[in-house]
């Protein structure tokens, strides 16, 4: 991936770990200013104020947002605090009205991003505009998605880029509202160097109770920041009313997080160099394990080859996952890691057998 600028380097005065916080919603200027002020009053004010102006819903009927009207009770925000606003947009309307009133920030939101042409459209909206824009992951899992929704943005001129996570989609998962798979933030960051990914807790676990879990777990596994729904009276919203908390709890989840470093150390100390040095020497041994192990799969498979067995032999599978499962577990490896090690594995050894038997298939395809 190409360069782009970090959130330091947008020119609004952000440094460290992004606080994102203010109403799902903006639902009148009397609410927005009540936030402010308590805001203000508990002197926890964030990096940037956040509220939606056009909110999408699955079904017609619910609130869908204020609409312009919200974007000018924002210049409220600018009087009381003084600091830089964003909104989501999804289309190339909603970009020319926040620019028309001079949102600092845009976001795309997660039921936007599944979709390349609504993207697409916001980034045609956006070419030659210097503004800082921040994507959401899709409602599904789908890396490709979400790193191609930033590289339309990057591909239309903007450089100011920042992803944010909020969690996708499982209606088997009852703890979430959003699952937070948390292998998907940590994969985009390795994809694209440098991308910071923000954390959107509120709409992970959907209510108060897990917020402060939630934004512990994402800056444990080095996220860039925090986007937590406030508002003045969360029990009254107008949408989201069950994850949205006062600024009061605001400054309470904060104060009781502990934030570490974003960054690695261009000069680590000698003793994290030298563990570092022992997992590098351990991971060659377990890359020649692996040679060997694949080397004795090769084998079997010309056995099974020259006795016209299959591939796949349920009860070998069985105990093989099974019994290492178990003695994994014994050694303090988790089951679910286990099974997804032997999974890949058996994955493996699977195709290198069957690609054995058709090379020795006498059949003309």
């Amino acid at each position: 991936m190409e360069n782009h600028l970090q959130t330091k380097d947008w020119g609004l005065g952000l440094k460290g770990h992004v606080i994102i916080a203010g109403p799902c919603s903006a639902e009148t200027p009397e609410q927005i200013e009540r936030v402010c002020l308590d805001m203000k009053n508990e002197n926890m004010i964030p990096n940037l104020f956040r509220a939606g102006i056009w909110k999408p819903r699955t079904r017609p009927g619910s609130f869908e947002g204020i609409g312009e009207d919200g974007l000018k009770w924002m210049e409220i925000v600018r009087h009381h605090l003084n600091i830089p606003i964003t909104t989501e947009v999804g289309n190339a309307a909603h970009v020319e009205l926040a620019l028309k009133h001079n949102v600092d920030v845009l976001w795309i939101g997660a039921r936007t991003t599944v979709n390349p042409f609504a993207v697409q459209e916001i980034a045609d909206a956006l070419k030659g505009v210097d503004i800082p824009v921040m994507v959401k992951n899709p409602m599904n899992p789908d890396l490709q998605l979400w790193l191609g929704a930033l590289e339309r943005l990057q591909t239309v001129g903007i450089n100011k880029l920042a992803a944010i996570h909020r969690g996708f989609s499982d209606s088997y998962d009852k703890r979430f509202r959003n699952k937070p798979n948390w292998s998907m933030p940590i994969h985009l960051k390795r994809e694209w160097k440098g991308m910071e990914v923000i954390n959107d807790p509120s709409h992970i676990v959907g209510n108060r109770a897990g917020i402060l879990e939630t934004s512990q777990r994402a800056i444990n596994f080095g996220l860039d920041g925090l986007m937590i729904e406030t508002h003045h009276d969360p029990d009254n919203a107008w949408s989201d009313a069950k994850q949205q908390v006062t600024p009061a709890t605001l400054k309470q989840i904060l104060s009781q997080i502990d934030f570490k470093s974003t960054g690695e150390s261009e000069n680590p100390s000698e003793r994290l160099n030298d563990l570092r040095q022992a997992v590098d020497h351990l991971d060659d041994q377990l890359l020649d394990l692996l040679q060997e192990r694949f080397s004795m799969i090769d084998q079997i498979g010309a056995y099974k080859r020259e006795n016209h067995l299959t591939v796949f032999q349920s009860d070998r599978w069985k105990y093989v996952m099974e019994s290492r499962t178990q003695k994994g577990v014994q050694k303090n490896l988790s089951e679910k890691f286990m099974k997804e090690l032997l999974y890949c594995i058996h994955e493996e050894s699977v195709k290198r057998q069957e690609k054995q038997l058709r090379e020795a298939d006498p059949v003309k395809r």
